[in-house]
């Protein structure tokens, strides 16, 4: 084979380089601050598991008019449960320096929801969530600051001091994982993701401390919004929780007491933690905009995620601030310690502190249901009382009746 003389081998490289520069997929530069342009279909459909047990494509990814010449749209089959259409990204160090990113997004008109999940180059355990709407049919555009993504197993929340790198990410992809319960067929268009070099954090809401407001509207004989925001031992669909639950008893006992008509908003999810609840607060952003009071209750399936107290403290935090920012502080916040176990009847007491801690540092109302559990002088002895059911870990009526108690009496002590 003849050898091409020097000077060709290089043209011959110069021209390969600008064909791949022109049709490689947009990413940041450093020069640049767009992270797909979406004039092209990056994003790969991902499969899932039909109900013939065959894989099956997620949905569809096809390019459409856009805000910017042209977008990508993504249509979700029904029923894609950690379905995703994936697409890789390779940050560097500008990524650090942003304030976060954006971008546009056409709805279909429906009360469903979109998902972005962000997952590390090299641990799949470092995956990082988004929650938005696509009710609108209009462009519009999406300002995602790096502290509004949500860790969804045991990472450190993005950005800040010790938080985690966003120049760690190599996957950027659309779609939802496990948790979300709901998974309707939808659909949605995306244009130009982009880096924010500056987000300017939005100022924090006024409240009042403690249970204050919710008192006095009881007192009034007004009408209240309640928001449960937990795992099984608060799920309605639980099967734990199909005669008797806390909060339904808790509604009715509040009716009785003041005369005051109670709406109960209940987004708990068995099998789910703390912070992946955080990604779903959109939702029941929706059905109560301005609840009277919000209540979280978690711990279990944090623990077995991986979470330990520190890490739980700092999704208490977030998820404090979260509520008081989306309700515009209107909300007052009740923490709930993690309820002991049988086999975990001493093992959760660093969640339990760590409730304590954040309550009184972000001046919420507080119940202590651990203590109302160690009351009993043991775990034997509260399970014969059926503070759990045969399971030993879920509530049974007697744990759904001293929950209920402790919650009646946080808000009547409420001055």
């Amino acid at each position: 084979m003849r050898r091409l003389p020097p000077s060709f081998r290089a043209v011959r490289l110069l021209l390969a380089l600008a064909g791949l520069l022109l049709t490689r997929p947009a990413f940041a530069q450093t020069t640049e601050t767009v992270i797909f342009d979406m004039d092209t279909v990056v994003h790969q459909p991902g499969e899932i598991t039909g109900k013939d047990n065959k894989k099956i494509p997620v949905g569809t990814a096809e390019p459409v008019e856009g805000k910017f010449g042209k977008a990508v749209k993504f249509t979700f089959a029904e029923g894609s449960q950690g379905g995703y259409m994936t697409a890789r990204v390779r940050p560097d160090a500008q990524w650090d320096r942003a304030g976060g990113f954006s971008f546009w997004v056409k709805g279909d008109g429906s009360q469903s929801w979109g998902g972005i999940e962000l997952v590390d180059k090299d641990d799949f355990g470092l995956r990082y969530a988004y929650c938005f709407p696509i009710e609108s049919k209009q462009w519009e555009k999406v300002v995602v600051p790096w502290g509004d993504l949500t860790p969804e197993l045991a990472g450190p929340m993005v950005g800040g001091k010790g938080g985690y790198a966003p120049s760690g990410f190599g996957n950027f992809w659309f779609g939802k994982w496990f948790y979300w319960r709901d998974y309707p067929a939808h659909s949605y268009a995306v244009d130009q993701v982009a880096l924010e070099p500056e987000i300017t954090p939005d100022a924090p809401a006024a409240f009042e401390p403690g249970l204050t407001r919710l008192r006095a509207k009881l007192a009034a004989h007004k009408p209240v919004t309640i928001v449960t925001m937990g795992d099984s031992l608060s799920d309605t669909h639980h099967w734990s929780n199909k005669t008797v639950l806390w909060s339904q008893l808790l509604a009715k006992d509040l009716k009785a007491r003041y005369g005051s008509e109670v709406t109960l908003i209940n987004p708990a999810i068995g099998g789910t933690t703390l912070s992946q609840n955080m990604v779903l607060m959109p939702r029941w952003g929706r059905q109560a905009p301005s609840p009277d009071l919000v209540t979280i209750w978690f711990g279990g399936n944090d623990w077995d995620s991986n979470v330990r107290g520190p890490r739980f403290a700092e999704y208490l935090r977030v998820a404090v601030d979260r509520i008081r920012r989306q309700t515009h502080g209107s909300a007052d916040v009740l923490l709930m310690t993690t309820c002991p176990g049988h086999a975990r009847w001493e093992t959760l007491r660093e969640f339990e502190q760590a409730v304590r801690d954040v309550a009184a540092e972000k001046k919420t109302g507080l119940v202590d249901i651990a203590a109302e559990f160690h009351k009993v002088p043991t775990a034997d002895e509260a399970l014969k009382q059926e503070y759990w059911a045969w399971d030993k870990v879920h509530l049974g009526t007697k744990g759904h009746e001293v929950t209920k108690d402790a919650v009646i009496k946080a808000i009547d002590a409420a001055q």
